[in-house]
């Protein structure tokens, strides 16, 4: 595989045949040179078999902007990023991207968080809804007080100083992500964003949050549920805990 991009965003799907095609052309459409990795469990809505006809009119025979890693089953959000970050740093990327496949996430604000890791120097960037305010769009109020309070439950019990702990549109430096043990992230949720910037934080990273404008789906269904919310308030706590009797020691810089 050869590619023209240091950077990978990697998009999780699950029955996304209404945005695939807008959101991979939106990423494609900028004017730093992504490539995109979609992690597809087994949509049955046939996304998978949209992103391999992308792939034809975006990939050449000496190069590959759009990847595709479909998995048999549905596992959750947490273990197809971490299949994600595996296959980034497999293949030599130096910044890679999260971001979701509903435009929640404006495609245009990459560039932003890549820069800031980039050129600003940072190990960790957030795209935060929290950071200036509340920045939400077309939620209802309760489901953005849950959210909005959610985050400061986690800062709370942490310590962490990140308004946006769940936040899922973030870039990672490489050397974050050789440094975290990904097979032992427990959190298969939306606690898996807060696993993960407790984590980098406790390595001591450096971690920036950067305003952007959350705006809530038009297309294609939420998977949001009760059982989300549950395992990050109770996950939260062990996860601090367990954290008291860890040593957290960084890989060589070399390792970049």
């Amino acid at each position: 595989m050869k590619s023209t991009s240091d950077s990978l965003v990697i998009i999780p799907t699950y029955n996304e045949k209404e945005n695939i095609i807008l959101i991979v052309e939106a990423v494609f459409s900028l004017p730093k040179n992504f490539d995109i990795l979609i992690v597809d469990d087994s949509s049955p809505d046939g996304t998978a078999e949209i992103v391999k006809r992308l792939q034809e009119r975006f990939n050449e025979p000496s190069v590959t902007r759009l990847h595709l890693l479909q998995r048999q089953v549905k596992q959750g959000l947490g273990t197809a990023y971490i299949a994600g970050f595996k296959y980034g740093l497999h293949n030599g990327y130096k910044f890679i991207l999260e971001m979701d496949a509903d435009f929640s996430h404006d495609p245009k604000e990459l560039v932003n968080l890549y820069m800031s890791c980039a050129v600003g120097g940072q190990d960790l960037t957030i795209g935060s809804r929290y950071i200036t305010g509340v920045n939400v769009v077309n939620w209802p109020i309760g489901r953005v007080l849950l959210s909005y309070f959610a985050s400061s439950y986690v800062r709370l019990i942490t310590g962490m100083s990140i308004r946006d702990t769940t936040a899922g549109f973030v870039c990672y430096r490489r050397k974050v992500l050789e440094t975290l043990r990904l097979d032992e992230v427990t959190f298969v949720g939306y606690a898996f964003q807060i696993e993960m910037k407790f984590l980098s934080w406790k390595y001591g990273f450096k971690l920036k949050e950067v305003p952007i404008i959350f705006t809530e789906r038009t297309r294609g269904q939420s998977k949001l549920s009760a059982g989300i919310f549950k395992e990050a308030f109770f996950g939260v706590i062990q996860m601090t805990i367990t954290s008291w009797f860890k040593k957290y020691s960084r890989v060589p810089e070399s390792h970049e």
